[in-house]
């Protein structure tokens, strides 16, 4: 069955990095747009970022440009987020998705066609 099994949450001081990966598994995951969302503490979900399956072409909210980094290695079947410069208003449960589709600013769960469990990242000094 298809699997998207995220890892790399922690707790960090505001300054402070961490790289989040997603393990995919149960589908074609080269053939699929990946993406990062989050959902802050007694708020909805927040679109992060997104990359293509073919060049690698990348998107992101503008609160994290040039802080997140977002990549993949088709052939480990994982997605990363780099996170840099890290903020207390980054603290959240980031969730990997995968969509056939290009998704663009849009947290909602029912645009997606697979979705992790999350991982836990707070930013706390």
């Amino acid at each position: 069955q298809v699997q998207l099994v995220e890892s790399g949450g922690d707790l960090v001081q505001p300054g402070g990095s961490l790289r989040l990966s997603c393990a995919a598994s149960g589908f074609t995951f080269s053939s699929y747009w990946m993406y990062w969302v989050r959902q802050a503490p007694g708020k909805g979900l927040e679109w992060v970022s997104a990359i293509n399956n073919g060049v690698g072409n990348t998107y992101y909210l503008d609160s994290v440009k040039g802080r997140f980094t977002i990549s993949r290695d088709n052939a480990k079947n994982t997605l990363y987020l780099q996170m840099n410069s890290l903020k207390p208003e980054d603290t959240a449960l980031y969730y990997c998705a995968a969509s056939s589709r290009f998704v663009y600013g849009i947290g909602t769960r029912s645009h997606y066609d697979y979705w992790g469990q999350g991982t836990q990242v707070t930013v706390s000094s």
